[in-house]
């Protein structure tokens, strides 16, 4: 594999090989021209051809010779023939599509070192909030989209996008699915937002799928297929403003929360009873939760049962959710102490 890669490597470099040889050679025949016809030394010659091929005209190092100026003549000629070569490869070349392919290989460069990161497919009305939202926490951010239009608009505020189908398979794959924390479907398409979540599901179930749903039924059937967390544009819009009309402090604390340093964060506990058990014995059967330093345990989740404001000693179970609110550092000491019963500790 990573032979393919080096010959892809130095085919992209071969298309150049040929202009770089001919500059190459024309400063190694003007340079040794000028040290036979006037004698100076080696710098002078190099620099006299740097000059006269790019035209700059500081003047002569020197009153040339007829010899000294014969070679100057085959210089310029010489230079007018590798820049016009290097002009009509340029154009052929683009047009050709080559550096659309380099930032491309650049791109897949760059994603294969990315890890923790995010998927976002679609960039819409919805994709683009989102993206918005996670550029703003700093959160490594990976966009596929089919537009180009699109393409070009995400680029523009900083986005690493790629022009590709989020349906296919080898799609996600380059997107890094396998290394990411998250995963955001939005589609237009019900059916096609399906699609990717049964596909990402497939290549790698400790994912977190986030999708959209236009209707109740087609929530379902994400559910269904594996999505964490089904999200339907309407139905979110009418609670967000019903709890801003109820519960107005509660919904300008989610609001003050995207500003600051704290975050909410989950973490589901495995569903291996051994490892429940090993923990539970090496912690008395009940962990506590408020030794100084740590993030503050808001509620905790079993078989779809929520809890809010739990105790501070809580007694895990196989699949338990716990729900803290803290700094980053608080989390990771969550996610540090409780390392051997997590599912995913990129999450």
């Amino acid at each position: 594999m990573n032979l393919i890669k080096i010959n892809k490597y130095k085919g992209y470099l071969k298309v150049w090989a040929e202009p770089i040889s001919l500059l190459i050679f024309l400063f190694l025949f003007g340079a040794f021209g000028y040290r036979i016809t006037e004698g100076w030394d080696w710098g002078d010659c190099l620099w006299m051809v740097l000059i006269t091929i790019t035209t700059i005209g500081f003047g002569e190092v020197e009153v040339l010779s007829s010899a000294g100026r014969v070679i100057t003549f085959l210089i310029i000629g010489g230079g007018l023939f590798v820049v016009q070569l290097t002009l009509q490869r340029f154009i052929q070349l683009s047009e050709l599509g080559y550096f659309i392919k380099l930032e491309q290989l650049r791109l897949r460069r760059l994603i294969r070192r990315m890890k923790n990161h995010v998927i976002i497919c679609g960039y819409g009305r919805t994709g683009k909030e989102i993206a918005d939202q996670l550029i703003n926490e700093k959160i490594s951010t990976i966009i596929i989209e089919s537009d180009s239009s699109r393409k070009i608009e995400a680029e523009e505020k900083g986005f690493n996008v790629l022009l590709a189908d989020a349906t296919m398979d080898e799609t996600l794959l380059l997107a890094g699915v396998k290394n990411c924390r998250s995963l955001v479907v939005t589609l237009p398409s019900d059916a096609a937002n399906l699609y990717v979540v049964l596909s990402a599901k497939a290549l790698n179930n400790t994912c977190r799928l986030i999708a959209r749903a236009a209707n109740e039924e087609a929530a379902n059937k994400l559910k269904l297929a594996g999505a964490d967390a089904v999200v339907s544009p309407y139905v979110a819009a009418g609670r967000t403003m019903a709890a801003s009309a109820l519960r107005p402090i509660a919904v300008d604390f989610i609001d003050l929360l995207a500003g600051s340093d704290c975050e909410i964060e989950e973490f589901k506990l495995t569903d291996n009873v051994d490892k429940i058990e090993i923990f539970n014995s090496q912690n008395e059967n009940i962990y506590n939760f408020s030794k100084s330093g740590e993030a503050l345990l808001l509620a905790t989740k079993v078989s779809g049962q929520l809890m809010g404001n739990p105790k501070d000693k809580v007694s895990i179970s196989p699949g338990m959710i716990l729900i803290f609110l803290g700094s980053q550092e608080q989390l990771n000491k969550i996610r540090v102490d409780l390392k051997d019963v997590l599912v995913n500790l990129n999450k």
